[in-house]
């Protein structure tokens, strides 16, 4: 078995993966990468376009290749895309070479964030948002249950889930 080298941020959209990892990024001494943005940066274009060109099911396994690649490099803060978690290889591999830690949000704070973020980048939440975010939620119920570390962020800072996620990687790597 691997070691676990990388620190992994998992959970649904909304939950502040990018936001939280944007300043363990700024703490840390990690690389930090988002497979979101790395997807974008090597297509020349957003998701929301790659969806309505190729659909779902060519994301995801963009989304498994681009996943296999950050893994085999150097140790690294990875921040992921809320599905990620579809793929059972996916959870296996993450599970295996990283310290994965899931934020999760209630429901209704989640609609919240992703109403007020425009959420034309979402191409999984168009219409009623409400509806696709609570479907969504229930499709993917259990599927972050595997993470090291479970952190709800409804109500807390990004600073708060930065500490505990820090106290986290720090009690098992240089205790471990």
């Amino acid at each position: 078995m691997k070691e676990k080298r990388h620190l992994i941020i998992i959970g649904f959209m909304g939950t502040g993966k990018t936001t939280v990892g944007r300043e363990l990024a700024n703490r840390m001494n990690l690389p930090w990468v988002d497979t979101d943005r790395y997807l974008e940066e090597r297509w020349g274009f957003a998701i929301s376009e790659y969806f309505r060109k190729f659909g779902e099911p060519a994301f995801r396994e963009q989304e498994t290749e681009i996943l296999k690649e950050i893994l085999q490099g150097p140790p690294s803060l990875i921040t992921t895309g809320g599905g990620i978690v579809l793929r059972p290889e996916n959870r296996m591999m993450m599970q295996r070479q990283g310290w994965v830690v899931h934020l999760y949000a209630h429901p209704d704070e989640i609609i919240r964030r992703v109403s007020g973020d425009g959420n034309q980048e979402r191409p999984l939440i168009q219409g009623d948002v409400r509806e696709k975010v609570w479907r969504l939620f229930r499709e993917r119920e259990g599927k972050y249950d595997f993470a090291d570390l479970k952190l709800d962020t409804t109500s807390c800072t990004v600073n708060q889930a930065v500490e505990q996620i820090l106290a986290f990687w720090h009690k098992n790597t240089f205790n471990s």
